[in-house]
């Protein structure tokens, strides 16, 4: 079982790495888009096409890291003004319609993936793309994402801390 979370843990920082390279890669394909139009060359023309998928990628990969390091964002209005009996009920409801909601995306993702797979379609742009690229992430990302979830509702780790202080906030 070690082996397995060893390997799951390593899965979710590798894909934010990956997530981070390609965000990089997209920076640097814009500034060589931009800088050849600037100086009258013709820049390549798949350069927003990839750029497109790398968007898409990147906010998926980078998705369950998040998650796991809660960066990512949320609203604590309600829940750091409940009694702590309360609030951990509200966090198990939240935690179990996230779990429900990523798994539905996760069905439907890879539905839309073997769709696209089965059909041979292609998204015709800059260049030609088979269609089930755009879907490929979408399936196992959200599958992850139900299980970073369902390691909150389990009691691993809690996503709700304290009120925060905010010098910045109302």
């Amino acid at each position: 079982m070690k082996a397995i979370v060893s390997a799951y843990n390593f899965l979710i920082l590798a894909l934010a790495v990956i997530a981070g390279a390609a965000i990089g890669l997209a920076f640097v394909l814009i500034v060589v888009d931009v800088s050849l139009r600037a100086t009258g060359f013709v820049p390549p023309a798949f350069t927003s096409a990839v750029v497109e998928y790398v968007l898409l990628y990147f906010t998926l990969f980078c998705a369950p890291f998040l998650l796991r390091k809660k960066g990512h964002v949320y609203v604590d209005a309600l829940t750091s003004r409940l009694p702590k009996g309360a609030r951990r009920a509200v966090e198990k409801i939240a935690y179990t319609i996230c779990i429900v909601t990523s798994l539905i995306f996760a069905y439907v993702g890879f539905r839309l993936f073997f769709e696209a797979l089965a059909s041979g379609a292609i998204e015709e742009r800059s260049i030609d793309v088979a269609a089930w690229i755009s879907y490929l992430p979408v399936g196992p990302t959200f599958v992850i994402l139900a299980i970073e979830f369902a390691r909150y509702l389990a009691g691993v780790d809690v996503m709700y801390v304290e009120r925060t202080q905010a010098k910045d906030s109302l």
